[in-house]
């Protein structure tokens, strides 16, 4: 008990640079730098979590200060200065985390520290970790200091998001981008620990946790500690799964073969089972979603080194892609994406994922009622015109047995007689128009034709030669027709005049308080009458309300009117009184609303343009 457990991350923390993990293209520039005396008087290490950067730091500083250093450019480990760094007692290198030490008076007193020499070495190494954390003023504050240091002075910043970091603060560093490191490196120094450390690991499992960490050996040393303290020191491809809460390729397969034979009800079993082992939803789709793919991307030779799994499932992933089709993968990947990113909004979880599963189960159909001739088309319009139903109706022409050829002065139509309605006793009777005038005839059906509403006669000299005699057109229409039409007279349009429109307009307002308008008869009856032309007038009214009261009864007012006048052009236009016209302020949009929100308040104006908003109008 008296030995402390050191995690494997601290314990198999790298030395030197041959032995850090997937970063060669910055070790090697480094050591190529240190043995060529070409060494930046300031670094910014940035990358992902976990990948190297603060070792990096931490074995540059140890190997500038070597006293005996190797040809290849690393640390000898034997020397004091080496002794004295790991053993944490070297007084050339300071660590400062700015996450913690971000504000401008730990910035100003580690460059009063930069001011002081080295007492044993040649270099005094800042290590600056998570360095974005750093306030405004304190980057300013280390501006100066970082661009012109002394020349014993090195500044190494490490940082997991370069894009927060000032230009002006990029400018002055020498920039190295650390990487993801892959998964064949990380299973190989995870082979190497649990060979140090006497640990039973099968490959398979090992792989499992090189996915799971994404990239981050940190991560992955943590999940073995986690995985050996688990298993008491056996590590294998179930209790890896198990630990991590991961699924069995195995069910996705089955899942897969159950949604090809469109077995609805085997899959929403799976997933039943699935569901009782403690998984949710968000994770079935995810881990499916990403076996589609794994599948999709074995489509092609090409990008098969672009399959990430474990060791001895590449040949089963072959197999099963070249079975379906790359329309299917597609179109599932699609589905399981929009299901992932509405998973959160869903009410009834199981649900959704169960109504992503029919979605899926019938996919297959779907593509093979979209296929023609082994192609997937689209849907399109019909190519050729498509047919209108409707009763043909042919006109009737009379044919005239006449021997003289009279050239056609026009075509008179016979209209259909539209079936009359008895007014009502209740309302008024309409006043009878003032004056008469010449008479021009018109045919009018007494009786119901069984043909066409509208009939075109050839002519009318036509129609009057028939009776052997040349005869007017009415002569000519009742030898035709006989009884069947009688002929009214076609009324010439009646002036509008201020005599002739009062009593209809007073008629009307009667009408409208015997129907319960009172509103609307109020706004005719307080209104006044100008009279423009024959044809037009203008009512002038008090205020935009009475103007709509009137309006709503515009169409019928203006039938009215035109059948007394027996004139069709009959309109009228308002004019609203200027010392009762109604203001009604125009709405403001968006920009005018900022620009006078700007004007009562300046310091908005200021604070666009310190901050260089756009303001979307």
């Amino acid at each position: 008990m008296d030995n402390k457990f050191i995690v494997s991350a601290r314990k198999y923390r790298p030395q030197n640079f041959n032995t850090v993990v997937g970063q060669s293209h910055i070790t090697t520039t480094l050591k190529n730098a240190i043995k060529n005396n070409q060494l930046a008087h300031a670094f910014l290490f940035c990358g992902p979590r976990g990948v190297g950067k603060t070792t990096c730091a931490r074995i540059l500083a140890k190997t500038i200060n070597c006293l005996n250093q190797t040809p290849e450019g690393e640390a000898c480990n034997t020397c004091s200065s080496c002794v004295s760094f790991d053993a944490g007692a070297s007084m050339n290198i300071h660590e400062l985390d700015a996450a913690s030490n971000n504000s401008v008076d730990d910035i100003r007193s580690l460059v009063e520290q930069v001011r002081f020499a080295p007492q044993a070495g040649k270099y005094k190494v800042y290590i600056v970790d998570e360095v974005h954390m750093l306030s405004a003023s304190a980057f300013n504050a280390f501006l100066k200091t970082l661009e012109e240091p002394p020349p014993y002075a090195i500044f190494i910043l490490a940082t997991t998001e370069k894009h927060k970091i000032l230009p002006t603060i990029l400018s002055r560093c020498q920039i190295f981008d650390f990487k993801r490191i892959t998964t064949n490196d990380t299973v190989e120094h995870l082979e190497e620990i649990i060979g140090k450390e006497g640990i039973k690991a099968d490959k398979a499992s090992l792989q499992v946790i090189a996915q799971k960490s994404e990239g981050c050996m940190r991560d992955a040393l943590s999940i073995l500690d986690k995985i050996v303290s688990f298993t008491g020191g056996e590590v294998n491809y179930q209790n890896t799964l198990e630990h991590l809460n991961i699924l069995d390729h195995d069910y996705y397969f089955k899942l897969l073969d159950s949604l090809l034979a469109q077995d609805m009800a085997g899959a929403i079993l799976l997933y039943d089972e699935i569901n009782r082992k403690g998984f949710e939803g968000d994770m079935v789709l995810n881990g499916f979603a990403e076996f589609i793919r794994n599948i999709l991307v074995c489509k092609d030779a090409r990008a098969i080194h672009l399959l990430d799994v474990v060791e001895g499932m590449q040949e089963k992933y072959r197999s099963v892609a070249a079975s379906i089709s790359a329309g299917y993968l597609v179109s599932a990947l699609n589905i399981l994406n929009e299901a992932e990113v509405n998973f959160k909004m869903a009410r009834n979880k199981r649900l959704h994922v169960e109504l992503v599963i029919i979605k899926l189960n019938f996919l297959q159909q779907a593509i093979e009622l979209s296929t023609q001739d082994g192609n997937i088309v689209k849907k399109k319009r019909v190519d050729g015109p498509v047919a209108i139903n409707y009763r043909p109706v042919s006109p009737v022409q009379i044919v005239t047995t006449s021997n003289t050829v009279v050239t056609p002065a026009g075509k008179l139509y016979v209209e259909e007689k539209k079936p009359v309605i008895a007014p009502q006793t209740s309302k008024p009777a309409p006043l009878e128009p003032a004056t008469r005038v010449q008479q021009t005839p018109i045919v009018r059906e007494t009786q119901p034709v069984l043909a066409n509403a509208f009939q075109p006669i050839t002519s009318v000299a036509d129609t009057a030669s028939a009776g052997g005699a040349k005869k007017n057109i009415l002569d000519a229409l009742r030898n035709k027709y006989g009884d069947r039409y009688t002929v009214e007279a076609v009324k010439d349009p009646i002036p509008v005049t201020l005599e002739s429109l009062q009593p209809h307009w007073e008629h009307f307002i009667c009408k409208l308080k015997e129907e319960g308008k009172i509103s609307q008869a109020n706004a005719f009856a307080t209104c006044s009458i100008e009279i423009v032309d024959e044809s037009t007038f203008t009512v002038r009214v008090d205020s935009t309300l009475q103007q709509k009261f009137i309006e709503q009864e515009k169409t019928i007012i203006l039938d009215y009117l035109q059948r007394h006048h027996h004139n069709k052009l009959i309109v009228f236009n308002f004019v609203v009184n200027e010392g009762e016209r109604e203001v009604v302020e125009k709405p403001l949009n968006s920009k005018e609303r900022f620009e006078k929100m700007a004007n009562q308040y300046p310091l908005l104006r200021t604070l666009r343009d310190n901050l260089k908003m756009d303001i979307d109008y």
